[in-house]
């Protein structure tokens, strides 16, 4: 299998390096690129990732603009203390890991998240999935037997076109069924709505 490109973006440079000098030591991974969150666009259409290691240190708010610019690539992000595990993955981010994570782990996160998988730290995601949480004003019953099918290629990491093309709709009722997903589980992105329908008993991480 061939090493897996990952972009490393981080608003501190030393940190940026220090990373990036771990990531360069592991076999299933090749460092095509890092940047701070302005070079961001330029830093993608250079790089052409297949996954973006971002590193907010200790501000997750500017999530939102920066999974919008990284667009095609999944982005994982290290959670630091001050980083809010919600607000990254609202702001759509495919995975999360402590910022103390071993290298190797680090690397197999980077290699999960760019082969469309969902990644939590296991406290985390436990802590999420030890109660279901009440369903919302529509309630998990509402979603319809397509939708459960939909939520299924979602959890696979498909976007719409892979749907429609699993499914044999089109791509504009793939989209429907994705955005009905999201408003009946009160999700704000993809990510978010995985995690909820997980918590939910609706899917299995």
């Amino acid at each position: 299998m061939d090493p897996v490109r990952v972009l490393l973006l981080g608003d501190d440079p030393l940190a940026r390096g220090g990373l990036a000098a771990l990531l360069e030591r592991e076999p299933s991974l090749v460092l095509a690129g890092e940047s701070g969150p302005d070079g961001v666009v330029q830093a993608l259409q250079a790089a052409r990732p297949e996954v973006v290691c971002w590193d907010p240190g200790g501000d997750g708010e500017p999530a939102g603009r920066l999974v919008a610019a990284s667009a095609p690539a999944p982005v994982l992000a290290l959670l630091g203390a001050g980083a809010s595990a919600a607000v990254l993955l609202r702001g759509g981010v495919r995975g999360l890991v402590a910022r103390q994570e071993r290298p190797a782990s680090l690397a197999a996160a980077l290699s999960a998240v760019a082969h469309g998988h969902a990644v939590l730290p296991a406290t985390l995601a436990t802590g999420w999935l030890r109660t279901p949480a009440p369903p919302g004003p529509d309630g998990p019953d509402a979603l319809t037997a397509r939708e459960r099918e939909v939520l299924a290629l979602l959890a696979e990491g498909l976007g719409n076109k892979a749907i429609a093309a699993r499914l044999d709709i089109s791509d504009h009722t793939a989209k429907f069924h994705v955005n009905a997903i999201l408003s009946k589980l009160g999700a704000g992105s993809r990510a978010e709505a995985i995690v909820l329908a997980a918590r939910r008993g609706l899917i299995l991480l």
